[in-house]
């Protein structure tokens, strides 16, 4: 935000309503969770009690959503080739609970083979590992897409 930007910006005399006005400017980019937007209301310097109490209305009134949040981050990273546990890893780190995510990745149990699959086909171009290293090379990058080793080795032997 610039400077001008900031000097127009109306000053509230109740934090609630600058919290909110925050709050909803950032749901309105991309969903976010509880956590993530209690942190960057902190940022600001407002404290933790309002934040709270807004936090709490945006989510009785369904602005503030977590399980909305959940399904459209594993639905578009599986389709962007991560696998299942970097995208229960990043959620995690997101606030949200296990028994929210495992109920939202549990519906790509079947499909994260071809996800694994597809992942390998625009980095290598299907290209088979000629030798350990290079067997290694892939591994690696599965890996770090987060497929499971075990999902990964089977797929190498595949190949």
């Amino acid at each position: 935000m610039t400077l001008s930007a900031r000097l127009i910006e109306p000053v509230d005399a109740d934090p609630a309503c600058a919290i909110e006005r925050l709050a909803l400017r950032l749901l309105a980019t991309r969903e976010h969770s509880r956590l993530e937007l209690m942190r960057k209301i902190q940022a600001r310097g407002f404290s933790d009690g309002d934040a709270g109490l807004v936090l709490d209305r945006l989510e009785r009134d369904g602005a503030l959503d977590e399980r909305r949040l959940a399904e459209q981050y594993v639905s578009e990273r599986a389709h962007k080739g991560f696998g299942p546990l970097r995208i229960r890893a990043e959620l995690r780190e997101k606030g949200l609970a296990d028994d929210l995510i495992g109920r939202y990745l549990h519906p790509f149990d079947e499909a994260w083979s071809e996800y694994l699959a597809r992942a390998h086909e625009r980095r290598f171009h299907a290209g088979q590992p000629i030798d350990r290293s290079d067997y290694a090379k892939q591994a690696r990058f599965l890996e770090q897409r987060g497929f499971p080793v075990d999902a990964i080795r089977r797929f190498l032997k595949i190949q």
